[in-house]
């Protein structure tokens, strides 16, 4: 089975469209634009698409890093969750790191939207993995960013890329393919996803797991924006969801990352939800997990794992 139709269609490619009919053309084109919601055909259940399990078991409070909290300057243990299919016996899946929102200054690992999707994600046979990161006193406001914004801004980015090395150093004993390493989050991990996806090459110096990549395969934003870094060709392909009357994190953020991205050659990929404030989850549920699992599907290239 091989992918949609990208929508950037290369010049040979395009003179045998040119050749097709025109209901076959407006077809094709349509793919092409809405790559991000077409389902993977196939019938049910369909690993990676569907819930072919049902239940999951969860370890928690894994170490994956050591860092230094600026305010204290005492050195604080980094932990995750992981969420494993129960009974899988597969060895190369793919795996998702959640990242809870917060402000930069409030939430954890259990998160209970982080929770829900971790859960979801596992059902459908991923490795899914909710991180705690560095949090500040003070965290981020909707006003012009402080110092210590930008400074907490810059750590949650250095804790997730350590998770993503962690993962990848240990992708054995975790059972999963090091090469499809997703990172999802909500607002303050939005951004953090969204900000490890487009510059993995800038991270902590003396961070732990060093020999290994930081740079993810996919980045997913729920009501986030690229705020660090720069889009280039290489990054990691992405998917936003925004509503327009988010007053947190302004809509036309969410716009400016995915036309720099698009700029820069890259998949990214908007759902606008006009009226809509600040990580409307519940109100989206169907919509999220739907989309997500779609662009997560064709952009790993979960077809190719048989």
């Amino acid at each position: 089975m091989t992918r949609p139709p990208s929508p950037n269609v290369q010049p040979r490619k395009r003179r045998s469209v040119l050749r097709l009919s025109g209901l076959a053309f407006v077809t094709l084109l349509a793919l092409a634009a809405c790559k991000p919601i077409v389902a993977p055909p196939g019938p049910a259940p369909l690993r990676y698409r569907d819930e072919v399990f049902t239940s999951v078991d969860v370890t928690r409070d894994v170490q994956y890093a050591t860092a230094v909290m600026r305010s204290t300057g005492s050195p604080v243990s980094l932990l995750m969750d992981v969420y494993r299919p129960a009974g899988d016996t597969a060895t190369n899946r793919p795996v998702i790191i959640w990242v809870h929102g917060g402000s930069f200054r409030t939430g954890s690992k259990t998160s209970p939207d982080i929770v829900l999707l971790a859960n979801a994600f596992a059902r459908k046979g991923y490795v899914s993995i909710s991180i705690n990161y560095r949090l500040s006193p003070q965290g981020c406001a909707a006003a012009a960013p402080t110092a210590e914004c930008v400074l907490a801004i810059i750590d949650a980015k250095h804790d997730a890329q350590a998770a993503v090395r962690y993962v990848r150093a240990n992708a054995t004993s975790l059972g999963v393919d090091p090469n499809r390493i997703a990172i999802d989050g909500h607002s303050a991990g939005a951004i953090t996803a969204l900000n490890v996806g487009f510059d993995a090459t800038e991270t902590e110096p003396g961070g732990s797991n060093p020999g290994q990549s930081s740079a993810v395969a996919a980045s997913v934003s729920l009501s986030g924006a690229r705020l660090m870094g720069t889009s280039d060709p290489g990054d990691a392909p992405s998917l936003l969801f925004h509503g327009t009357a988010d007053v947190l994190v302004p809509y036309a953020w969410a716009q400016a990352t995915v036309n720099d991205a698009r700029a820069a050659g890259l998949e990214s990929y908007l759902t606008t939800w006009d009226g809509a404030g600040h990580v409307p989850l519940i109100e989206h549920l169907d919509e999220i997990v739907f989309q997500t699992t779609n662009f997560l599907y064709w952009t790993l290239q979960l077809d190719q794992l048989g």
